[in-house]
């Protein structure tokens, strides 16, 4: 979506969910117009349009074993797949949830994370622990989900059982860097290419194709992606 505050401006956000009536985002202040949405208040206005690109073809994934990947934010554009899949249950083989974050202060939707690890499998791994005056503080899991690892996403990759190649998913959202990495990490497990999928969270301006922000070559990932199977993907270099 396009989320936009007359006379401050305007931004991409990934839908994280939605349900009848109501569409979620998560959005990190990082910028004069996410800066103008943190001002708001409970009954302000903000203005939306879209939605625009293509996302997930879920049906795509039943009945196979699905891994999904999310490095930092890249959990909120999952994250309705994840529901997804979580009020459907038996729609997949298997569902192994593999999530990366700087730190543990960093972590995003830890109630969600709870109660995902109720029914899938879920890691969390956080680049470094927090620290306090300088020392490291060491993580104790007090969760399922709560971080009990350190180190990067692309270490929980060789550890993941994968009974069968050819009935195996996978979803890769993050950083530009991290999606590389986490991606070779999959292929040298003998994921097939055709079998990956990946989300380029750029900046898109004007979300139909005509402004050219979000071009890489001659495709617009405003049009057709920002999710793109990797056998396309891989091309897709700036």
């Amino acid at each position: 979506m396009e989320v936009s505050i007359p006379g401050v401006g305007e931004c991409p956000i990934s839908i994280s969910d939605f349900g009848d009536g109501y569409i979620e985002m998560t959005i990190r202040k990082v910028g004069k117009a996410t800066e103008g949405i943190d001002r708001l208040d409970t009954g302000d206005y903000l203005y939306l349009r879209g939605p625009y690109g293509h996302g997930f073809a879920v049906d795509d994934f039943h009945d196979k074993h699905l891994i999904i990947a999310a490095g930092g934010t890249g959990l909120a554009p999952v994250k309705s797949v994840i529901n997804y899949f979580y009020e459907n249950l038996g729609l997949l083989k298997e569902f192994d949830i593999l999530c990366g974050f700087k730190t543990s202060s960093d972590i995003l939707f830890k109630s969600d994370l709870d109660k995902w690890a109720q029914v899938f499998r879920v890691e969390v791994t956080v680049d470094k622990a927090d620290a306090v005056e300088g020392v490291a503080v060491d993580l104790q899991p007090k969760t399922d989900s709560w971080p009990s690892k350190i180190g990067l996403i692309t270490n929980l990759v060789p550890d993941i059982k994968i009974p069968l190649l050819n009935e195996t998913r996978v979803i890769v959202v993050g950083p530009p860097i991290m999606m590389k990495y986490t991606v070779q990490e999959f292929l040298r497990r003998g994921i097939a290419k055709e079998n990956i999928w990946v989300s380029f969270e750029r900046k898109m301006s004007c979300g139909l194709g005509k402004c050219g922000h979000c071009k890489i070559d001659e495709t617009y990932v405003c049009l057709e992606g920002p999710v793109f199977n990797f056998s396309k993907a891989q091309n897709l270099l700036d």
